[in-house]
């Protein structure tokens, strides 16, 4: 039983097919392709939902989909549309936007499938494995002229190759909707337009790419080329099928797909942090940071506020500092205690040592990850908006815990998935590159804290949502407070105006009475180390 969900502004149709069985992963969110709507799922949809919730959406003009121009808005449709958290499935076309909001939305896709899908559907001079261009435009011109006849011809194609010819062509045109000229013309032009090859080459999420042998309209040549572009990712061939396994061996292709998810990975960390680089960013910021740390110092006097009445500290450490605006509140807060900041950039430690004096100030440059102070020497460590530029939590974690002494306290804020997600998504329809730095999932931070040895007595998560009249205005801030790209995989080349253009285009699209938005996801934590304080 398939219950139809109520569609929001701006969202896709969708239908949700429960687990029939116990559900051991996140939900399976599938796309399908073009000339179609969500039926064309139905015979795999059995062995799918045995082990996991799966829910289909319908493409813009596609179904009960209303249309869109752009396929960069088809994306943000799609983003707009999936749980917290889920593996996005897509066909053909849907693939390749499924590519697009994996690379744009890492911290809501668990992984990627891609099925029949090429990186380019059109051949291009260093990509021949897919469609002659010439081929193309002939078939957009004759649906342009003629649209029922167009797709009979583009449904003989999907079941071309297969040896269950007959019957895929019979469910294929037994599952056909009326052809809709314009937004399915539109939706051709995606498949020109869309070349996903950087794009994957860099992908964020493990993927799995299923080519099969007898595609007649994406050629299984593409599998190697893909396999050389994107050594990271899992590519297969199916044998005995045509453009459509999911009509042909229904069963076969759900093994296929719950075997890489079950399949145990390494964990991945895609994207590096450069710590030098962080250092000298944050160094250049800071003369400029105080005067746009406006949200920072927010978050910060809210944690401030969240420590325990009563508390009497004898040793504190702020740990990323910065500009050292919290540490002579911790001393006013705490009378009695040595108060150090600690930060990782020379050029932070420098201005908070200029700008703030006191006996009871001490000042340090280090990284919070290997910290040149004794064990169980500090009975308290703050710390804001500094946690997310660490690389590897679990040594983070444990170096703190080492730190304090017992019945310490450490009391955070750091920055969760979805902060920044319309810039992060905005580039994801400009290129593949990192432009937005990513930070780590809750259940890694929690993880991280357990795995330590901490007792987790406060967490928090909120939302915050600033506007901005033009995208500079923000771009030029995250610049001011050090903020701006800093991960490994991020195009050290220029960005070229039509780039920009592209950008700020993707951007205008998410505009509100307001102005642009930008969302901040919070983290407050309080964790404590076992024992008594001194």
């Amino acid at each position: 039983m398939t219950a139809l969900a109520a569609l929001p502004p701006g969202h896709l149709a969708t239908r949700v097919h429960p687990c029939s069985g116990a559900a051991d992963g996140p939900p399976l969110v599938l796309l399908h392709g073009w000339g179609g709507d969500a039926r064309v799922w139905a015979p795999v949809l059995p062995a799918l939902c045995r082990s996991r919730q799966v829910i289909t959406l319908e493409l813009p003009g596609f179904g009960g989909s209303a249309p869109c121009g752009h396929w960069q808005q088809a994306v943000a449709a799609i983003a707009a549309s999936l749980p917290p958290r889920c593996v996005l499935i897509g066909w053909s076309l849907g693939g390749m936007l499924a590519a697009r909001v994996a690379a744009a939305c890492p911290e809501r896709v668990d992984s990627l499938v891609t099925l029949a899908s090429n990186a380019s559907f059109i051949a291009r001079p260093d990509w021949p494995a897919a469609m002659a261009e010439p081929v193309f435009r002939a078939f957009r011109a004759s649906f342009a002229a003629n649209p029922v006849a167009a797709l009979r011809q583009f449904q003989a194609l999907e079941a071309k190759g297969d040896p269950r010819e007959r019957e895929v062509l019979r469910q294929l045109r037994g599952m056909a909707a009326s052809p809709q000229p314009q937004p399915w013309l539109q939706a051709l032009d995606w498949l020109a337009e869309l070349d996903n090859r950087e794009l994957l080459a860099a992908l964020p999420v493990p993927a799995l790419h299923l080519f099969t042998a007898g595609d007649a309209l994406v050629p299984a040549a593409a599998a190697k080329a893909l396999g050389a572009l994107c050594p990271g990712a899992r590519v297969e061939v199916l044998a005995g099928c045509g453009h459509a396994p999911h009509l042909s061996q229904p069963d076969g292709l759900a093994a296929s797909i719950l075997g890489f998810l079950a399949a145990p990975r390494a964990k991945a960390h895609p994207y590096t942090l450069d710590k030098g680089r962080i250092a000298a960013s944050f160094g250049r910021a800071a003369a400029s940071y105080d005067g746009v740390a406006t949200l920072q110092r927010e978050v910060g006097g809210r944690l401030l506020a969240q420590l325990p009445a009563g508390l009497a500290p004898g040793a504190v450490a702020d740990m990323g500092c910065g500009t050292g605006h919290f540490v002579p509140r911790l001393a006013a807060r705490f009378p009695g205690a040595l108060c150090t900041g600690i930060d990782l950039a020379p050029g932070m430690i420098a201005h908070a040592r200029q700008h703030h004096g006191g006996d009871r100030l001490r000042w340090l440059c280090a990284d919070a990850e290997c910290l040149p102070l004794a064990d169980a020497s500090v009975d308290l460590i703050f710390s804001n908006f500094a946690f997310q530029w660490c690389q590897d939590l679990a040594a983070l974690m444990t170096e703190q815990f080492r730190l304090l002494a017992p019945g310490g306290l450490l009391a955070f804020t750091t920055v969760a998935p979805r902060s920044l997600w319309e810039l992060r998504q905005a580039w994801g329809a400009v290129d593949g590159y990192v432009h937005v730095n990513q930070f780590a999932p809750l259940a890694e931070v929690r993880g991280a804290l357990a795995a330590a040895g901490f007792a987790i007595a406060t967490w928090h998560l909120e939302t915050r949502t600033r506007h901005y009249g033009q995208l500079g205005e923000l771009t030029r801030e995250l610049k001011c407070l050090g903020a701006h790209n800093v991960n490994g995989g991020r195009n050290t080349g220029l960005t070229g105006r039509r780039r920009i253009a592209g950008l700020i285009a993707a951007y205008e699209s998410l505009r509100e009475d307001a102005g642009l938005p930008a969302t901040w996801e919070l983290l407050y934590v309080v964790a404590r180390k076992p024992g008594e304080l001194r």
